[in-house]
């Protein structure tokens, strides 16, 4: 066995006994400290034993994130956080139904605190060290793909984006006249199975049509012990994910993922939304105050600049800004651009600085908008570019927000360029298809450090 992806299944077991290995650690390290109130329940042999039995039915359920190859930070943790979770709910569970022990509030604060905090700078750090383990050459999938069109070149770029995925492409296979311009074009339909013989290959993914095609492939796959993936044949620039469900027993596809579509997880963001904005609106006089004083001063006109911009599913409702500009008759046609005259030189400030989106946490309030999600545009842009990008209005499947995933990536002002909202788009249907409590965290982290860095788009 070469250096290939045959040590795939140690590496998964090795990260899986580590993360027994710190459970075990925290609970020691508790014991022999005797941190918290009542620790001498705690720190026994048969609360031992229930702790790891109940990790290990937790893990069983949860962390198969230690064989997927292809995960983001922030999903990373969030499938850390439910882990730990589900462990307490089994743990505490288990005691309460055995009664042979009695833990207090504290010990358990503490343990699954500092659990949690340990258990996810271990999983980053781990994925950190395998994706440079796979970028030396060391346990990668050989992989094949059946089909050079443009999914087939679209499944290529995904593969070859990051070595440390692990995924080395042997090859592509289709008729000849459609592997123009194909570097990785190794022959036709006949050619795969002596390939897959010849090279050993681990996985096939098929990104073509037809039944006779796929009932070849899958029978090629499996006689020679080979993964077999289906790849739909839809442009991966429209969606990123898809959700597999069925009919009795007929198999449908969702084409577009929307973790918001859950009540639980609507709930979550609501609560959150509410919370931080009710804060800071009983915080915000110590800014409103004198912000609006300033307004008043440097020009005349209101010190709240209202606009009737597109919210969740097209409704139109009223975004409240502090004035950045002299009263004109433009304010609903023009976009801001970064010598605009109509600007004052406090508006200036207050725009460089995002104090001109503070009062926007009313919108937030009242439920017209999120903290984190897609930029609310003014109506007059919303009907031009619906016009010219043809998925546009999947930003509005969600409500917008104060801060976003495009604006943290460089994507935010002015639009000189299609192809600049066109990635503004991209990035906020990936957000909307990809969102969790972890991500939200994450963009308004991002947008409090680009605040304080300076950012040469805030104008």
């Amino acid at each position: 066995m070469n250096k290939g992806g045959g040590y795939g299944h140690f590496l998964s077991g090795i990260l899986t006994i580590s993360d027994f290995v710190i459970l075990n650690i925290i609970f020691v390290m508790m014991g022999v400290c005797g941190v918290g109130d009542g620790i001498e329940m705690f720190f026994t042999k048969r609360v031992w034993f229930a702790l790891n039995v109940s990790f290990a039915l937790a893990h069983v359920l949860i962390a198969d994130i230690h064989s997927k190859r292809t995960v983001f930070a922030d999903k990373v943790v969030l499938n850390t956080l439910k882990l730990v979770a589900l462990h307490a709910v089994v743990f505490m569970s288990v005691v309460a139904f055995l009664d042979f022990a009695d833990i207090s509030t504290e010990v358990y604060l503490i343990f699954y605190t500092s659990f949690s905090v340990v258990l996810s700078v271990w999983w980053l750090m781990s994925r950190k060290i395998l994706k440079a383990y796979r970028m030396r050459g060391f346990n990668y999938k050989r992989v094949i793909i059946v089909g050079c069109g443009n999914v087939g070149r679209g499944l290529l770029q995904e593969f070859n984006s990051d070595q440390g995925y692990g995924y080395k492409v042997l090859g592509m296979f289709d008729a000849k006249d459609k592997a123009d311009g194909c570097e990785y074009y190794k022959g036709g339909l006949e050619d795969i199975e002596p390939f897959v013989k010849k090279y050993g290959v681990d996985e096939m993914y098929c990104a073509m049509t037809g039944d006779d095609i796929l009932g070849k492939m899958v029978n090629i796959a499996e006689s020679n012990a080979v993964d077999f993936y289906y790849v739909p044949q839809i442009n991966h620039g429209i969606i990123r994910q898809f959700t597999l469900d069925a009919i009795g027993r007929v198999p449908v596809m969702s084409i577009r993922s929307n973790p918001l579509s859950s009540v639980f997880n609507r709930f979550v963001k609501r609560s959150f939304d509410f919370i931080v904005s009710s804060v800071v609106m009983l915080l915000s006089p110590i800014v409103l105050i004198p912000v609006g004083l300033a307004i008043k001063l440097s020009s005349p006109g209101p010190v709240f600049f209202k606009q009737k911009r597109t919210g969740f599913r097209g409704k139109e409702f009223v975004c409240y800004k502090f004035r950045t500009m002299k009263v004109n008759n433009d304010a609903d046609r023009v976009q801001a651009t970064k010598t605009d005259p109509r600007k004052t030189r406090l508006g200036d400030f207050l725009r460089k600085t995002s104090i001109d989106e503070l009062p926007q946490f009313y919108n937030v309030w009242k439920g017209d908008m999120s903290i984190v999600g897609p930029r609310p545009h003014m109506l007059k842009h919303t009907a031009d570019y619906s016009a010219l990008i043809d998925k546009y209005m999947l930003r509005h499947t969600i409500k917008p927000g104060i801060t976003g995933w495009a604006q943290v990536n460089g994507f935010r002002g002015q639009t000189d360029h299609l192809w600049q909202m066109e990635k503004r788009v991209e990035h906020d249907v990936w957000y909307a298809e990809n969102w969790n409590l972890l991500l939200d965290l994450k963009i308004i982290f991002l947008t409090v450090w680009n605040v304080f860095k300076g950012e040469k788009n805030a104008y």
